[in-house]
């Protein structure tokens, strides 16, 4: 295969930009070929998933207060959930789309994956196409919504208050107009899409895996200290936007805890924890399985460039040191000094090789994205007025 060819295979490469909800997007006018249109789906989506409760809820006299404690108005977890959390899903399409191809594209553009490697890249490129676009799947991930993430839904993060989408009577759950609408059209329109979004990242997770197990040239005196694959550390920016939407829809879960069911934010370290650890194993964990052939490469970098020194530095010395030199031959200004010094740095380099393909900023910038729609639930615990004092005192 001739490198235009299958640099043509990489550029299709899209998380994105198939399955049969992406084709009907395309024939309702939702989205282009090209993701086009984002703005068009946003006010769709939220017609279809918090105009019909409000209108509703409204209606029914559940939007502004009355004898349930949870009106519509002052339910942080819905106007999160499919204000903020719902569009960032949406945005994170188009920016999954945009940075991984040109992320997959590095491979054949640096040499990682050999010419007599290109055939099997290929076929691993169309196997994670054809999933990809699998109507099997989708109809699977919508049963699964309607039953098991339907059931985690209602038993576990419904609110056993009186809400304006439900009341609790005989210790069962009661909906309203509107809380059937939540219960079986918005709700599992959201878990649909973020179920996609996971099945997503698994075909990503699959996708690296096939590739880490092909015969790839690493160099293990690459200055990115991964042998070469170290950009594969900037994909995880490609993810924020479906960070973002994970930490609003934490922090709209736990708002409603906090405001009518009398916890604290400290009351959820837990899961707070938990969380950080899943988009941690969501977006970077994909890229542990080159950990191996990284651990591989370290381990014959060193053996092949110790012994390289070895015969530098010997050589070196018994040129330096013991008499090798010519007597007209200067120290002062000679290529050597300059050599050794490039030979020990190029050694170093194989020492602090990274075991994974990121660095700690990943990881914090990762975890930063999750946490960062949280904030806002601090002032639960300290005022404005005593935050801003505190930072204020901080910097001056």
């Amino acid at each position: 295969m001739n490198y235009s060819a299958d640099k043509k295979q990489a550029e299709d490469f899209s998380l994105v930009l198939g399955g049969p909800l992406f084709q009907l997007f395309i024939h309702a006018g939702l989205t282009t070929d090209a993701l086009g249109l984002v703005k068009r789906r946003l006010i769709f989506f939220s017609l279809l998933t918090w105009l019909p409760l409000l209108v509703l809820s409204l209606l029914n006299g559940e939007a502004l207060g009355g004898a349930i404690k949870v009106p519509f108005v002052y339910d942080v977890d819905v106007h999160v959930r499919f204000l903020l959390a719902l569009p960032l899903l949406l945005v994170a399409e188009l920016a999954v789309h945009q940075r991984i191809r040109l992320v997959v594209r590095q491979f054949t553009e640096r040499g990682i994956v050999p010419a007599r490697s290109l055939l099997e890249f290929e076929a691993i490129i169309g196997s994670a196409m054809r999933l990809r676009n699998s109507i099997v799947i989708e109809v699977l991930l919508i049963v699964l919504v309607f039953t098991a993430m339907h059931y985690l839904w209602s038993s576990q993060m419904a609110l056993e208050s009186a809400t304006w989408y439900a009341a609790i009577v005989d210790g069962h759950r009661h909906y309203s107009l509107a809380g059937y609408w939540y219960a079986y059209v918005s709700i599992p329109i959201f878990q649909f899409l973020l179920a996609r979004w996971y099945f997503r990242i698994f075909i990503w997770v699959r996708f690296l895996w096939q590739v880490s197990r092909l015969e790839l040239h690493l160099v293990p005196t690459h200055p990115d200290r991964a042998a070469g694959l170290g950009f594969l550390g900037g994909s995880a920016a490609a993810f924020v936007p479906l960070l973002l939407s994970q930490g609003a829809l934490l922090a709209g879960l736990i708002s409603n805890y906090i405001f009518y069911e009398g916890k604290t934010l400290l009351d959820f370290k837990p899961e707070i924890v938990v969380a950080v650890i899943f988009v941690l194993l969501l977006v970077l964990g994909p890229l542990c399985v080159f950990a191996p052939r990284l651990a591989q490469a370290k381990r014959q970098g060193l053996l092949e460039y110790g012994a390289l020194a070895n015969r530098y530095v010997r050589e070196f010395d018994d040129k330096w040191l013991r008499g090798g030199a010519s007597l007209d031959e200067p120290l002062v200004g000679s290529g050597d000094i300059q050599s050794l010094n490039d030979m020990a740095g190029s050694f170093e380099v194989v020492q602090t090789m990274r075991p994974f393909p990121f660095s700690k900023t990943a990881v914090l910038q990762t975890t930063i994205a999750l946490l960062a729609p949280l904030l806002p639930l601090t002032l639960t615990m300290i005022s404005l007025e005593e935050l801003i004092k505190r930072l204020v005192g901080i910097l001056l």
